[in-house]
């Protein structure tokens, strides 16, 4: 007789979960099913900043930020971006506009790049174009969704998912050179959470979190973006502060060989 309780206890067991399991199935179904891909970029924009995100002039960023190596983790406590965008844009992992970033470590410049709309330039001057298009694969990505809007771009809609907890809308962004560009945005307040897409060096996703705006303003700035490529983490940025609209002379994207 013994021989059949746990028998009975699984099949309670078994009962028990499967009047679980629609609400498990309707989690898993399209939320707000006849909602299209340019409808949700819409909202996204629209929760971000309206057309002061969708449009800026320039954005300054500054903050920290931690790396992870095999040889273990270093902290940089200097992390600052400069970026002037361009009115439009066509191949989202190219560089376009101008950006400068930097990077001090122990209060040492440990990096620097920047580019200057034409010319890619690092601590020891001019990088060769081969090089500096490679670089900024890596680096460019998340702007897209900035233009993904505009005439040439095309945004599709894929399945639902749930990201660290959070139900989010996936899109792809497709841009007029055929640049594919993942985004998962929250289905509350459809922040964006995360980027993805392919580089040189793998397969790259950039999360967001810890939203923040500053007083009189509606960008919404996330103030923790975590970086991995094929799966693993490689560092981690902290943003204390931003400015927007700064102008910035032309000198502060180009660097001077050294002699």
């Amino acid at each position: 007789m013994m021989r059949w309780v746990p028998v009975v206890l699984l099949c309670l067991a078994g009962v028990a979960s499967a009047q679980t399991l629609p609400e498990k199935v309707a989690g898993a179904l399209p939320f707000e099913a006849g909602l299209e891909g340019r409808d949700i970029v819409a909202r996204a924009h629209k929760a971000a900043g309206g057309p002061e995100w969708v449009r800026p002039k320039s954005l300054y960023m500054k903050g920290e930020a931690v790396f992870h190596t095999a040889q273990g983790v270093r902290r940089c406590e200097q992390y600052e971006m400069w970026r002037v965008y361009p009115a439009r844009t066509g191949a989202a992992h190219a560089a376009n506009g101008r950006v400068r970033i930097q990077y001090a470590c122990a209060g040492k410049l440990a990096m620097l790049l920047t580019f200057d709309g034409e010319s890619t330039y690092t601590m020891a001057g001019k990088m060769p174009k081969s090089d500096a298009d490679k670089e900024w694969s890596e680096n460019f990505g998340f702007g897209v969704i900035r233009y993904a809007l505009d005439e040439g771009f095309r945004v599709e809609r894929l399945p639902d998912d749930v990201l660290e907890g959070r139900a989010v809308f996936i899109v792809r962004v497709i841009d007029p050179q055929g640049g594919k560009t993942l985004f998962s945005i929250a289905q509350d307040d459809h922040a964006v959470l995360r980027v993805a897409f392919a580089t040189p060096r793998g397969w790259h996703e950039r999360i967001y979190s810890d939203f923040f705006r500053k007083p009189g303003s509606g960008w919404v700035q996330p103030s923790r973006i975590r970086l991995f490529y094929d799966g693993v983490k490689q560092n981690e940025l902290f943003w204390q502060s931003f400015e927007l609209g700064q102008d910035y002379p032309e000198s502060l994207f180009r660097v001077e060989a050294p002699r």
